[in-house]
């Protein structure tokens, strides 16, 4: 069978390699992706192992490249893709490598640290510049104050306060301090300054228009000029303790202006020469990481490869006296020629005269499983591994869920016209795979519909279908072939009062009481369109849609019944097909089996005509369990609670009586007769050791020995009864009251439906009814313009609710019907995932994880 309905059969292999030949061997199964190596040493500390130093000086060249990436997109630099990716460099080139990037790092980092301080040193100068053209306000209007006091002004001579107060204060001579701060930090250094100094300074500030950048992290900071004027030691020794703790920076600034001139001369020429330096170093900066640009994907790829086979190395066992490498790994059984031809280049290439010897074992260890996909199937593989990877040789949902995963959430999306817009999505993803594959986004949202996107194209087919089921299109039904019903004419009605209305509407202008007939043939396809405008039509579809989920949902059930039959024949357990797969079988059917079977009789055997002494299949199921049965005898009952059919407390008293039976036939059986067999062994192995039975030991076969499917995953050690008897009657309970559970379960696609047909027909009628019918009395232009408003809303609130938020509900549930109604019945999900040693996967994951790493820096930063 192919490995997508049963994982692929695998085999254990012991490889012994050259150590000069392993490298070359290890890269050419990392190209084929098709092994997966065990650990042999174990037991050793991940310190301790072979090529530990050589992992390391791979993780000290990842970190150079990371640096490097990290400047590359300061820069904005695009990192070149040249296409196919280079092979693994050889052991002698990590010497190479080591040198080029080791020279890059320090290069780089001589040339940071010296535009660090270059851009500092810039910085110091601007702000001094901005000081020294700023402060010839301050200090002009200190100097004609002090000339006006020396000339006897008949003002008081007053104290300068930060809020430009005046008070008395005893005459002297001023010193000041200037300096620049961040404006964010202004007013709390005013405040501060006020209550230190006890308002006995003067400080005036002004704001820098531009932005300055800061040297070390690169952001545009915005800063004030400030000047402090003070008298005394005390005062100056506080300010700039007060300006130390606001790191406001103090540049030196002359109080005569000429100096001030002289200085501002000096600064601007400094400048002119800074910004030629800097812009040379940016340059060469630019070249630098440039150039790196080109390689640097390479880089990576190749450190990472190397990395990726030292780690393998690690693994592997060293036979000193042979001088080679042992490995064991897990391989496909069909792949094994694979295998070789790749150990024999790895061979032929490191130039080694000896072969690698590739060796199948035999062992009773579980294989990892291994399902083969492609990107059609990948989806649904995911959706099945995400519950549980299946047991080695296990049946594999897979290929079941490509049909009825996307069928039962059509089921409950229902929906013609949604399902087209669905489809449409899922198609251009798939026509424009290549281009979109090519972006590498990062959004989680967009890659998970776009991963999925043939699940939800099969989805939006579906979806289609099951619309044309419903006759249901944004909550229309379309009149395709032709209503089957005809209203009957008022003379027909007034000759036949007593007929009940079973059909009944309020449109082509007639009472909504009046009978509509039924004609000869059904409608083609789906529901007839009459029902749209049918009073009892929620009350009609509410019937219909409860039945078709029972019966899906126990066809589903008995499909999944019946796949655990391919694993107990496969895994030779045949005595689970008498003690298991039987009784189950009978359980289900005789009485969800028979359930359906009277909803189908009831459908043929009553129609519109004798609708009325249509028996109820829910009272007769639950007539059934009670053994009830006395309504026969009651003439005055009505005739839905009578039997309908012949034999019928016969027939349900025989089903009844079967599927009791089943219950301890699965509790008991299987227990008794594994103990039977253990005790027969038991004394086989000691008719043996006490050598009365000088035959060849004969195994007897035990159904726990081999592990495999259904829930048959456990055992493998000495026989408990204890333990089979408890986990027997977990398993018993589990089937019974699950079946009944798991039906009522199935119910959820017919709430599901009938709140999207529901939903939709409310944001038909409530949003874009009102466009249609228009506003009275309004010009055309008006309403064009309001139906064009009333589309835009209609259509938005379509997509986000009842495709996205409608379409994530209906997912979500058909996930769990598969998950825990549908695989309980014979899929265990215990395996171990088959994770072959492969280039491809390791890029990718190292690629994800980097990118997931810059991302949360610069939304951190």
């Amino acid at each position: 069978m192919g490995s997508l309905f049963r994982s692929e059969p695998m085999t254990l292999c012991q490889l012994f390699l050259q150590s000069e030949a392993t490298y070359n061997c290890i890269a050419e199964l990392g190209a084929l992706g098709l092994v997966e190596f065990k650990d042999l040493n174990g037991q050793i500390n991940a310190f301790q192992r072979r090529f530990v130093n050589e992992i390391r000086r791979c993780d000290e060249m990842e970190r150079k490249l990371r640096f490097l990436d990290k400047e590359i997109r300061r820069e904005l630099i695009p990192v070149l893709d040249i296409g196919d990716d280079p092979e693994p460099p050889q052991p002698k080139e990590m010497i190479e490598l080591e040198q080029t990037f080791e020279r890059l790092e320090t290069e780089l980092k001589d040339v940071n640290h010296n535009a660090e301080a270059l851009k500092k040193t810039y910085s110091e100068l601007v702000e001094l510049r901005q000081i020294l053209n700023k402060s010839d306000y301050f200090l002009d209007e200190a100097e004609n104050r002090q000339r006006r006091e020396s000339l006897g002004a008949t003002d008081d001579t007053t104290r300068i306060l930060p809020d430009d107060s005046h008070h008395p204060y005893s005459t002297g001579r001023l010193s000041f301090v200037a300096g620049v701060i961040r404006r964010d930090r202004q007013m709390t250094f005013e405040r501060m300054l006020w209550r230190v100094c006890r308002g006995n300074v003067f400080l005036r500030q002004r704001e820098i228009d531009k932005p300055l950048e800061d040297p070390t992290t690169g952001d545009l900071v915005f800063k004030s000029v400030f000047i402090i004027f003070f008298q005394g030691d005390q005062l100056k020794a506080k300010v700039k303790k007060i300006c130390e703790g606001f790191r406001a920076t103090i540049y030196p600034c002359p109080e005569d202006a000429a100096d001030r001139r002289l200085m501002v001369s000096n600064v601007l020429s400094r400048i002119d020469d800074l910004n030629t330096v800097l812009s040379q170093t940016n340059e060469h900066r630019h070249r630098v990481l440039l150039a790196s640009a080109k390689n640097l994907r390479n880089w990576f790829i190749k450190v990472r490869k190397m990395k990726a086979i030292f780690h393998s190395m690690n693994m592997f066992a060293f036979d000193v006296t042979q001088k080679c490498l042992i490995a064991e790994c897990w391989c496909p059984t069909d792949r094994l020629d694979n295998v070789r031809m790749a150990l024999r280049y790895g061979t032929e290439r490191s130039g080694s005269s000896v072969p690698s010897i590739l060796n199948r074992m035999e062992t009773s260890e579980q294989p990892p499983t291994f399902n083969r996909t492609n990107k059609f199937t990948v989806g649904f593989q995911t959706i099945v591994d995400a519950y549980g990877v299946a047991n080695y040789g296990e049946v594999n949902p897979a290929p079941y869920t490509i049909v009825t995963f996307p069928f039962l959430f059509a089921v409950m999306f229902g929906d013609a016209g949604h399902g087209v817009l669905m489809a449409l999505f899922a198609l251009w993803m798939v026509l424009k795979e290549r281009q979109l594959a090519a972006q590498k986004s990062n959004n989680e949202i967009w890659l998970t519909f776009f991963n999925g996107r043939y699940l939800i194209l099969l989805m939006g087919l579906f979806s289609i279908y099951t619309g044309f089921i419903y006759n249901d299109c944004f909550a229309k039904s379309m009149n395709i072939f032709g209503s089957q019903y005809v209203a009957p004419s008022p003379q027909d009605v007034a000759i036949n009062k007593t007929d009940v209305p079973r059909f009944t509407t309020a449109s082509y202008g007639l009472n909504s009481k009046i009978n509509i007939k039924h004609d000869s043939l059904p409608y083609l396809l789906g529901i007839d369109p009459i029902w749209q405008v049918s009073e009892n039509r929620i009350v009609f579809l509410n019937t219909y849609k409860m039945k078709v989920s029972v019966i899906l949902g126990v066809m589903q059930m008995l499909f999944g019944v019946i796949l655990s039959l391919w694993n107990h024949t496969y895994f030779k357990k045949y005595i689970n097909i008498f003690v298991e797969f039987i009784p189950q079988v009978l359980f289900l059917l005789c009485i969800f089996g028979y359930m359906i079977g009277m909803t189908f009789a009831k459908w043929f055997l009553y129609d519109e005509t004798n609708s009325n002494d249509a028996p109820s299949v829910l009272i007769c199921l639950i007539n059934m369990f009670l053994f009830k049965y006395d309504a026969d005898d009651d003439p005055k009952a009505p005739k839905y609670l009578k039997q309908w059919y012949p034999n019928q407390k016969l027939i349900q008293t025989i089903l009844l009586v079967i599927a009791l039976i089943c219950v301890p036939w699965m509790l008991a059986i299987k227990p008794w007769y594994l103990n039977r067999v253990d005790k027969k062994k038991q004394a086989l192995i000691r008719r043996h050791s006490d050598g009365n039975d000088t035959s060849v030991l004969v195994v007897v076969e035990d159904s726990n020995d081999s592990g495999g499917g259904g829930h048959d995953g456990h055992g493998g050690g000495p026989f408990d009864l204890g333990d089979t008897i408890i986990n027997q009657a977990i398993h018993t309970i589990e089937y019974c009251l699950g079946s009944i559970s798991h039906t009522a379960s199935y119910l959820r696609l017919w709430a599901l439906s009938l709140a999207h047909s529901q939903l939709s027909d409310v944001l038909w009628n409530m949003v874009m009814k009102i466009g249609l019918t228009g506003l009275e009395g309004m010009p055309y232009f008006v309403n064009g313009i309001v139906m064009f408003l009333i589309f835009a809303i209609w259509a938005g609130l379509t997509v986000s609710v009842l495709l996205v938020m409608e379409g994530l509900s209906a997912f979500l549930h058909a996930l769990r019907l598969h998950w825990v109604e549908f695989q309980s019945k014979f899929y265990s999900g215990a395996g171990i995932m088959f994770q072959p040693f492969s280039f491809e996967v390791i890029l990718d994951v190292a690629e994800k994880e980097a990118e997931a790493a810059i991302s949360a820096a610069s939304a951190n930063s």
